[in-house]
């Protein structure tokens, strides 16, 4: 492939959970399909020759002064249709929440202009927070999934859509529910093909997932067919796991096994497969997922309003777990992955220093579960492409240009960098814990502003 685009500048990423490297002054060159051909920095040959050719061909985009490039941000759990009552409800219990007010909002749908003008808007928010890879759940109605998919396509976010597949009468509303189990599966296995025959998806940056809502909200039939057609169409799947005290126990009481045991046993953990949440699970569901490659998609802030506990992170890193973050719009009250990162450090801390103050310090918290914001930040891009499956979250070549150019110095900033105390990487850990949509200045998509 021809060079497409150029862009020079400082780099700024995290290529393992343990590194943060700055590429000064490099030029990365990605070809017309927007993936990483090559990384020059100065002290290479042809490095000068390189930036002059990409220059004089206008092809050139340049990171100035204290601006720099960090990979795009991977958000792997987004209720897209929850994105109207972002802020709202939040002091309610989860059953609760989903009942009165998740449930009736997801319900409208149904009306397919409805979708066009909350999806829209949705995107436009994520992209200028930075996100260029999205999981989204829909919801059960199949023409408003194929609205989603087709936005996410012509705003040229990476995406993986999925129809929500609900249909246990004892659980879901007679409102909003699959007719049948039968017919749940059929719109699940038709939003597979919409979504994968849209015109101009050839190169797949928009994908199907599918996704039962959780075990509550889906009979034992839904769940077997959903495997199938896992198997049979080789699609990515995503749901929740073990989130809160009452869908946790809730499983253990309809099946006697744990959520991840029970979605193991109908086929529902793949190497392609996101678990949203995880908090109840234990050393043994670990090593199911690790043995099946399945990720899990850590949600620090709805965790705060909803879990009833905190996903024992350090621990899933321990054992080789694929772990990123996900907002969980809107069981999380932002659609930044930085406010993900700054929540998934201050609940490592938590877990690990306890929160019980009337318990002895020694005695209230769980050693070792702290995670730094070199570790945080490389789960909001890196891990996330690491549960994908995906090359995405690196400047390395082969891996798609996916990029957010920073702005320290940008109008209307909570940023403030002091050139003669802040080396770059301090500069980086500021950019992660006071870093606001104001900053963001550029967002790319395989190549593409």
């Amino acid at each position: 492939m021809t060079t497409a685009q150029c862009f020079a500048g400082r780099f700024i990423h995290t290529p393992a959970p343990d590194q943060l490297q700055v590429l000064e002054q490099a030029l990365v060159s990605v070809d017309s399909a927007g993936v990483i051909v090559s990384i020059l920095t100065p002290q290479q040959d042809g490095y000068s020759q390189s930036v002059a050719a990409a220059r004089e061909a206008g092809t050139l985009t340049r990171a100035e002064g204290e601006c720099f490039f960090i990979p795009g941000l991977v958000d792997l759990h987004i209720h897209a249709p929850q994105f109207p009552q972002l802020g709202k409800a939040l002091h309610l219990p989860l059953e609760d929440w989903l009942q009165r007010c998740t449930f009736p909002l997801e319900a409208r749908y149904s009306d397919v202009e409805f979708a066009v003008s909350v999806y829209s808007s949705l995107i436009d928010t994520l992209l200028a927070n930075g996100t260029t890879s999205a999981v989204y759940f829909s919801t059960i109605h199949r023409e408003a999934t194929a609205v989603l998919a087709e936005l996410c396509l012509q705003k040229h976010q990476r995406a993986w859509v999925g129809r929500v597949a609900m249909d246990d009468q004892g659980q879901c509303p007679d409102y909003y529910r699959d007719a049948s189990t039968e017919q749940g599966l059929l719109d699940s296995e038709q939003s597979i093909t919409d979504i994968r025959n849209l015109p101009g998806n050839t190169a797949a940056r928009v994908q199907a997932i599918l996704t039962p809502r959780f075990i509550p909200s889906c009979t034992d039939a839904m769940l077997q067919g959903l495997g199938e057609l896992a198997r049979r169409y080789d699609c990515p799947v995503q749901t929740h796991c073990s989130e809160s005290d009452w869908e946790h126990q809730y499983v253990l009481d309809r099946f006697g096994v744990s959520d991840t045991e029970a979605l193991d046993q109908f086929g529902l953990l793949t190497r392609q497969t996101v678990l949203a949440h995880s908090n109840f699970i234990g050393s043994s569901d670990m090593s199911v997922i690790k043995q099946r490659g399945s990720g899990i998609a850590h949600c620090p802030m709805s965790n705060a309003y909803f879990a009833g506990a905190v996903f024992p992170l350090r621990k899933a890193l321990t054992m080789g777990l694929n772990v990123g973050l996900g907002t969980d719009i809107s069981g999380g009250p932002s659609a930044s992955q930085f406010d993900s990162c700054r929540c998934a450090i201050a609940a490592g801390r938590m877990l690990e220093s306890g929160v019980d103050a009337s318990v002895s310090a020694d005695q209230r918290g769980i050693a070792d579960s702290r995670i730094d914001y070199i570790e945080a930040f490389y789960l909001a891009t890196a891990g996330g492409g690491d549960v994908l499956n995906s090359p995405i979250g690196k400047f390395e070549t082969g891996y798609h240009f996916d990029a957010v150019m920073i702005d320290p110095a940008a109008d209307n900033s909570n940023l403030q960098f002091f050139e003669q105390l802040d080396s770059t990487e301090d500069l980086f850990q500021k950019t992660l814990y006071a870093a606001t949509r104001s900053n963001i200045v550029g967002v790319w998509v395989d190549g593409a502003k």
